[in-house]
């Protein structure tokens, strides 16, 4: 089973057993519900499954309450560790045309526009104008594609390929 990071606990909030997290997801409400089941793996390696009975924001954190944890004492353990759901808890409906997890992109082989293998991706920065996605060669060098249509031509997740048109300037 995959898990994938939702936020950080970095804190607890008070002494009702709520806890400060920082949220590391695009899609907050659909990750922090109450109902919603989540993993918090400690710096020890423990992982401690939880369920969210009260949810609610301030000043940039989401403060989360789990059901059972009703103290201080119940979630001081728990920080500092990321939480984490696993990967039957994300939905395509979360993501627009286009849009893809980071998970589903890595590992996949990019061909140009001839069929030409150029590489694998092997990692995906994330800038301020869009994501650059970077692709190792045989070669070992790197080549950096920027997400652009201009650039990023079609994703084929089923077989497991991107095909890209090679503007001058990206070699």
């Amino acid at each position: 089973m995959a898990y994938y990071n939702i936020g950080k606990i970095v804190n607890t909030q008070g002494i009702r057993g709520e806890v400060r997290v920082i949220s590391t997801t695009d899609f907050p409400a659909n990750r922090f519900f109450v109902g919603n089941h989540v993993t918090a793996f400690l710096n020890n390696g423990e992982e401690v499954p939880l369920e969210i009975d009260k949810v609610r924001t301030q000043k940039g954190f989401v403060i989360l309450h789990f059901k059972g944890k009703d103290s201080i004492n119940d979630i001081e353990f728990l920080k500092p560790s990321t939480l984490k759901i696993t990967d039957d808890q994300l939905s395509a409906d979360d993501l627009a045309e286009g849009e893809y997890y980071y998970h589903q992109i890595l590992g996949l082989a990019v061909y140009d526009l001839d069929d030409n293998y150029l590489g694998t991706i092997t990692d995906i920065m994330d800038t301020a104008a869009n994501d650059v996605w970077v692709v190792t060669r045989e070669n070992g060098k790197e080549l950096l594609l920027p997400k652009i249509d201009q650039v990023i031509k079609k994703v084929d997740l089923d077989n497991k390929r991107v095909t890209i048109d090679l503007l001058e300037g990206l070699e």
